[in-house]
């Protein structure tokens, strides 16, 4: 089994924000597909008050956190309705993930150490 989570934050208006929650989950059986899920799960979170360093947090962590069990349950009715056994995702820290991806853009910025003789 691949599950693959991803999330998106965009800007609607004043302090509107549209967060989704995309799963994808590719169950196989040796090399062969048995079947593959995909839900997106979105909200629209009005959220004021934050400084611009807690957005970052809140719309990237905190927003897919209140998300994931809507998702959870639509993958896991598709699966049943699908003739399948039952198929539970398991809990995600988001903060974890967050964490991760803001290390990744870090690396991503940093300037690579070459030297040249």
């Amino acid at each position: 089994m691949e599950v693959n989570l991803s999330s998106n934050a965009q800007p609607l208006q004043n302090n509107l924000f549209e967060v989704s929650l995309t799963a994808t989950i590719t169950v196989k059986i040796q090399d062969k597909t048995a079947y593959l899920v995909e839900v997106c799960q979105a909200g629209i979170f009005s959220i004021s008050g934050l400084s611009e360093n807690e957005m970052g947090p809140m719309l990237g962590s905190f927003c897919p956190n209140l998300l994931f069990p809507y998702a959870r349950e639509v993958v896991s009715d598709l699966v049943i309705k699908g003739g399948f056994p039952p198929m539970l995702m398991a809990p995600v820290n988001f903060d974890a993930v967050y964490a991760q991806h803001l290390k990744q853009m870090k690396e991503k910025q940093s300037p690579s150490n070459i030297s040249i003789n």
